[in-house]
């Protein structure tokens, strides 16, 4: 009997050695970046607020005073230092602000109030499906128009008109929320109406959105359109039908536990998934996040206190973040070229042009008299935090230039800049236009009017001495 011969040998076995971590200076870099933009973020934020303009313009225009605007051209040699042209050491902070913006939208998604859709769904539809299909019709127009000058070499003419359409008829939900607590008409008519038309404008904003995002990435075709169109539907009704018992079941275990921590951190993971689930179907991960973030709130099983720590962390750190990124990829010498400044005034035109008028024609049409019409074309006007968004996916998709993008962000600073003082101007005027009314009604009945509790006049069935 012998023994089996030993197969032969492959030579000695080695594994794999480890990943290398990140190198000392790299991380000493990213650390200073991210002081930086946060230290300028909350200086600048905290001095919108005072002159009574939205945060995000100043947190935009932290990113805007780091980046080749300003910081390039004034420290050339520290700016080089801080900001290197090297893609590793940037993706680490375009990682991060991505992370923001996911858990932004997630947490933006929570926060939606359908409440308000049902309670003025024929008035808040009229309002914002006028308000979305005129500026989506003129931005379409007009980049199939402007593609001679702002079209980057390699995309589709088509595929940048409509990506530009979908950037003009967007609106931004947090800012006119925060606009209309600062002017202590969130909970007014008027207030209601703007938030439940901006909440139909962000759901169909995000849909369209994803649909031309797969457009950018798969090409144009029949078949990539149909499939554009159709895997958004599927994602909603798999959300619909099998998401939220699913989000339901997770949220009620976390709840069960003691503290905000089980219920954050399932809140996080849920989101995560969804954004990885339809960025992988080559959808916008924006997207699932955001469907995510509604069927969290949307959900009998939240314990809305306890989510409170992950909305002040979104809000309060990671937004804000986010935004400051968003203005380091502005270059405003473009626009010494005559031909993108004047692109960019036609499109920033068209924005608030479109916009405004879709949303009065609405508002019109739903018998609302011209000065509350003003009112909910400025709200609707607001593009703040999703046109950010927006423009940020255009450029990482490759759709948009610098200058293309740059000039997007400009139209949404330049419109969260607008909305406050022009619905501070309409809703004064709607109001003494509500006051003449009453006078005269008052008038004619014989009653006189005595001040209420806000201060305000109002009626009193006291008759009049003759």
């Amino acid at each position: 009997m012998t023994l089996a011969s030993p197969l032969p040998s492959a030579g000695p076995v080695t594994l794999a050695g480890p990943v290398p971590t990140i190198a000392p200076h790299s991380l000493l870099v990213f650390l200073l970046q991210l002081a930086f933009l946060l230290l300028f973020a909350l200086v600048l934020g905290r001095l919108a607020e005072r002159f009574r303009m939205p945060a995000v313009v100043g947190e935009l225009c932290a990113g805007l005073l780091l980046g080749p605007s300003v910081l390039q051209h004034v420290l050339p040699a520290f700016s080089h230092w801080l900001l290197p042209q090297q893609p590793e050491q940037m993706h680490m902070l375009d990682a991060t602000g991505q992370l923001g913006v996911l858990l932004l939208v997630g947490v933006t998604g929570a926060e939606l109030n359908f409440g308000l859709v049902r309670k003025r769904g024929v008035t808040a539809a009229r309002v914002s499906i006028a308000g979305l299909v005129l500026p989506l019709g003129l931005g379409i127009a007009t980049g199939f128009a402007l593609s001679g000058i702002l079209l980057p070499d390699g995309v589709d003419a088509t595929v940048f008109a409509f990506f530009l359409g979908v950037a003009m008829c967007v609106t931004a939900i947090p800012v006119i929320a925060k606009t209309l607590l600062d002017m202590k008409l969130l909970h007014r008519d008027i207030g209601q109406l703007i938030l439940s038309a901006g909440v139909v404008d962000d759901i169909v904003g995000w849909f369209l959105l994803s649909v031309v995002s797969a457009m950018a990435t798969a090409g144009l075709t029949a078949g990539v359109v149909a499939t554009a169109v159709l895997y958004p539907v599927g994602v909603v009704l798999f959300a619909v039908l099998a998401g939220r018992p699913l989000v339901g079941a997770a949220l009620r275990r976390a709840g069960r536990a003691e503290g905000a921590t089980p219920t954050i951190m399932t809140v996080v993971v849920l989101v995560l998934f969804g954004a990885a689930a339809t960025q992988a179907m080559k959808l916008e991960s924006i997207f699932g996040a955001f469907v995510v973030g509604v069927l969290v709130g949307t959900s009998k099983d939240l314990d809305r206190e306890k989510l409170e720590p992950l909305k002040s962390t979104a809000l309060g750190f990671l937004a804000p973040l986010f935004f400051a990124t968003a203005g380091l990829r502005m270059d405003l010498t473009g626009l010494r070229h005559l031909d993108v400044l004047a692109a960019a005034l036609a499109v920033l035109a068209v924005a608030v042009l479109g916009k405004f008028s879709g949303a009065f024609l609405g508002a019109r049409f739903s018998r609302l008299n011209r000065w509350e019409a003003l009112a909910l074309g400025a709200g609707m006007n607001c593009r703040g935090v999703v046109e950010v968004v927006v423009a940020m996916t255009g450029l990482r998709l490759g759709v948009l230039d610098t200058d293309a993008y740059t000039i997007i962000i400009l139209v949404a600073i330049v419109t969260s800049l607008m909305t406050p003082p022009v619905l501070r101007f309409a809703m004064t005027r709607a109001e003494e236009l509500a006051d003449a009314e009453l006078s005269l009604e008052d008038a004619g009945s014989g009653r006189t009017r005595a001040p209420d509790r806000s201060g305000r006049t109002g009626t009193s069935n006291s008759e009049v001495n003759p």
